[in-house]
């Protein structure tokens, strides 16, 4: 008998993101998103920025849209929101691992946009349902390449910003998270089994808001590559 794996039908293909430097990519297992990590964009969703445990969402891994471009207005909204964020892709997997050797299982990092269907999730969020209609859809999650980390380091501080239509909306300081790069993967260790190949959405700063079509989004974060993102109908 033939060893070989067959299926009912030809699988897709595994999401992928580009690497700097290096022709081969990086394929995606999981999307963790970290929910309200920095204390001002708590405070304009109407939240106590205190130290509570960190809480997260997922979106499934092909709703990355390597490199950015353009991206659909999605279905089912009228109040599509931009949320610039760190990106952390990890190559080392793990379970209750330490915030003191977190960063070694850390490949390296870019830039992403976790879009959001504010409406939908705020009618979740008032029926106590989940957001996944919110936040899981097609194309949500825009991605620069991936810068790894023994050309181009850690990221712990610099701007990180987020401009549409030339006006900058969202500004802030990888500093001013709540939970750390470390601290994020040292919690969510203790509840999933970490693998090679999961990116984390690290947060977003203050100024979220609405995009339309036509809206033209640029994101960056110091020492990282700039997103460039096109909402088209």
């Amino acid at each position: 008998m033939s060893s070989v794996q067959s299926y009912v039908f030809e699988p897709a293909p595994t999401p992928a993101i580009p690497v700097i430097g290096q022709q081969a990519r990086f394929p995606v297992r999981r999307i963790y998103c970290v929910g309200r990590n920095y204390a001002a964009h708590a405070r304009e969703m109407g939240k106590d920025p205190d130290r509570e445990p960190p809480f997260f969402f997922m979106k499934p891994a092909d709703a990355i849209v390597p490199g950015g471009g353009e991206v659909k207005y999605p279905p089912g909204t009228a109040d599509l929101h931009h949320e610039i964020e760190l990106v952390v892709a990890l190559h080392r997997g793990g379970r209750n691992i330490a915030a003191a050797d977190a960063l070694e299982h850390v490949y390296g990092y870019a830039v992403g946009l976790d879009l959001t269907r504010r409406d939908l999730q705020s009618e979740a969020k008032k029926a106590g349902r989940p957001w996944d209609f919110g936040k899981s859809f097609d194309q949500s999650a825009p991605v620069t390449a991936i810068y790894p980390v023994v050309t181009h380091g850690h990221h712990a501080v610099g701007k990180i910003t987020l401009a549409v239509n030339g006006e900058v909306r969202q500004q802030g300081d990888l500093s001013e998270m709540i939970w750390s790069v470390p601290e994020t993967i040292a919690y969510l260790s203790r509840y999933y089994l970490i693998e090679p190949g999961d990116l984390i959405f690290t947060g977003t700063p203050a100024g979220v808001g609405a995009v339309v079509p036509g809206d033209k989004l640029v994101g960056k974060v110091e020492d990282l590559a700039e997103l460039n993102v096109e909402i088209v109908a």
